[in-house]
């Protein structure tokens, strides 16, 4: 069986994905509820601090709307 050693910073990746696409977290959450996500900016923002997991299904939905690969996402 094989271990993750560390964990991948995927928020922090989110945060800076989305700065550098020069979108606020309102901006992500109106067009991730537009794609059916009940994501709240509360939540983006636990999310991109570290004190909250994501969800695989909007994960999927960020990596459309910053148009990026998954590699982007979990990049260490």
């Amino acid at each position: 069986m094989q271990y993750i050693l560390q964990d991948i910073p995927i928020g922090k990746n989110i945060r800076e994905i989305r700065m550098r696409k020069e979108m606020t977290q309102m901006d992500v959450i109106t067009r991730i509820q537009l794609k059916g996500s009940i994501m709240s900016r509360s939540t983006l923002a636990n999310i991109e601090s570290g004190r909250r997991n994501i969800k695989a299904s909007d994960l999927k939905l960020l990596k459309e709307i910053f148009n990026v690969e998954y590699n982007e996402l979990f990049a260490e």
